[in-house]
């Protein structure tokens, strides 16, 4: 278990639902990855990012899905792309990231509470 954290530092960390509206392969990543541009709406719009996803997911099959992300993290350089959320997922049993979603459609940049 890691260390405990109080309600205000959970409070920094800004988890938002956005709709995936475009994806495409990043074939120049070290690992795997899939580019992927996200809606989230409102004042936060639309931000991208990488992911290594490509063994459960295809570029095209990510269009319009919904995915959880930090989207208060600085911009960081993956190779040539910058990314601007970090997407979230837990590990399958062979260590190959499942996204975290939402299990209904819920508005685009509705914040994790």
């Amino acid at each position: 278990m890691t260390d405990q954290i109080d309600f205000d530092d959970f409070m920094k960390v800004d988890v938002r639902v956005g709709r995936v509206v475009r994806a495409e392969p990043y074939p120049e990543a070290r690992k795997p990855a899939i580019k992927l541009w996200i809606d989230f709406g409102g004042d936060i719009g639309e931000r991208k990012t990488s992911a290594q996803l490509t063994v459960h997911y295809t570029p095209d099959g990510l269009i319009g899905r919904q995915v959880m992300a930090v989207v208060n993290f600085p911009p960081r350089q993956i190779g040539k792309f910058m990314s601007e959320v970090l997407v979230l997922g837990f590990p399958d049993a062979d260590g190959a990231v499942v996204l975290a979603t939402p299990d209904m459609d819920v508005p685009v940049g509705g914040r994790l509470h």
